[in-house]
């Protein structure tokens, strides 16, 4: 049996638990000579094809430590797949995905106690799993530069994007933001983004920062907290344009998922989302200097003739070329479309299931999956 920690099944944990539900999904069909099963404390959630294993738990550090390597020992399976970190002695054949390491990197990240936690499970994790699974270069190198890990043993594996994820429907209606309301995802540019194309934003994301959730609150800014799969879609779908500020990604799954709906990006210049826009997102950089050109203009050159502010916001930018050539918004849209298509969940799942008949035949194991997710708090 290739088996699946699932636990995040259920508890509303965002990309870690798209991962999850994607690689679920995808894998009966792209491995039918394996038996898949999945761990969870939510049975009802695992999809057709895969066997759900019950194990109820109410304290993840009590389930990691003592019930969750008690049923492993004994099911024994094959291969063993888990996000972040290993059980508590666990010494089983194992896959670990880590999406990104913004605890190492950032103090604002996360809570102390949390970062502490992942700063000791992590490294120990990707040092004893069989393979690790990175979802994108960035995370790949710094996995091997913190960490000290042979290159041969991480596999970068993209996510691919959740056919929930398609075009349709009316835009212009406000800018998005998308991601946990926290201090790395620096959320206050995207209010202040929005603020200067006098459009109103919508966050969609849980609130890890109180005060950063108050000061969003008092600048207008629509906090709709987690949403369902099928209310993000449809956001998607009405935003004039997704804003990404963020300061620290591992993947950058809104990208993707923004341009499979069909709507434009202005994302930060950060290493893990240059693989997901070339020729398709706009970054924040130009924006910057065109707004810092602005501010220092004459105010008779900051107005345009019907004397309204003519600020170069990312409304413009998505919807205006520059005779330099640079992309209408239609054609950054049909980029965007093109561009997400190449992270098929199909081909995620396939890698998935290469590595599950690796471990089956005692070779080098290499797990991927579809989907995203990131460094949460347990």
């Amino acid at each position: 049996m290739i088996l699946i920690d699932a636990d995040v099944l259920g508890r509303e944990r965002t990309g870690d638990e798209t991962y999850v539900a994607n690689l679920l999904r995808e894998l009966p069909d792209a491995a039918p000579d394996l038996r898949i099963g999945a761990v969870t404390r939510r049975p009802e959630l695992v999809p057709a094809g895969v066997e759900p294993i019950l194990l109820p738990a109410r304290l993840q550090e009590a389930r990691m430590a003592f019930s969750l390597p008690r049923l492993l020992r004994r099911l024994e399976p094959e291969l063993t797949h888990f996000q972040h970190a290993l059980p508590l002695g666990y010494r089983g054949r194992s896959v670990v995905t880590l999406h990104d390491l913004s605890f190492e990197a950032e103090d604002t990240a996360m809570g102390l106690l949390d970062r502490l936690t992942f700063r000791f499970v992590v490294p120990r994790a990707a040092r004893g799993a069989d393979q690790v699974i990175a979802v994108s270069e960035r995370t790949k190198r710094d996995v091997v530069a913190r960490y000290g890990i042979a290159e041969s043993r991480v596999t970068v594996t993209p996510n691919g994007v959740d056919p929930s994820f398609s075009p349709g429907g009316g835009h212009d209606r406000y800018v998005l933001f998308v991601g946990a309301i926290q201090a790395r995802k620096d959320p206050l540019a995207a209010l202040a983004a929005a603020r200067a194309v006098e459009l109103p934003l919508v966050v969609a994301g849980p609130e890890k920062d109180a005060g950063l959730a108050r000061e969003l609150r008092e600048g207008g800014a629509d906090l709709r907290g987690y949403v369902s799969k099928g209310e993000l879609a449809e956001m998607y779908r009405s935003a004039a344009l997704l804003v990404l500020p963020s300061r620290f990604e591992g993947f950058g799954l809104p990208v993707l998922e923004a341009m499979a709906s069909g709507t434009p990006v202005v994302a930060a210049p950060e290493p893990a989302l240059r693989p997901r826009r070339p020729h398709a997102a706009r970054t924040a950089t130009s924006a910057r200097r065109r707004h810092e050109r602005w501010q220092t203009a004459p105010a008779s050159r900051r107005r345009g003739s019907s004397g309204r502010s003519s600020s170069p916001g990312p409304r413009r930018l998505a919807a205006r070329p520059r005779s330099t050539g640079e992309f209408s918004r239609e054609r950054l849209r049909d980029r965007g479309l093109a561009r997400e298509r190449s992270g098929a969940l199909p081909v995620a799942a396939g890698t998935s299931a290469a590595g599950g008949r690796a471990a089956r035949d005692r070779e080098c194991p290499r797990l991927g999956t579809a989907g995203g997710g990131g460094a949460r708090e347990p």
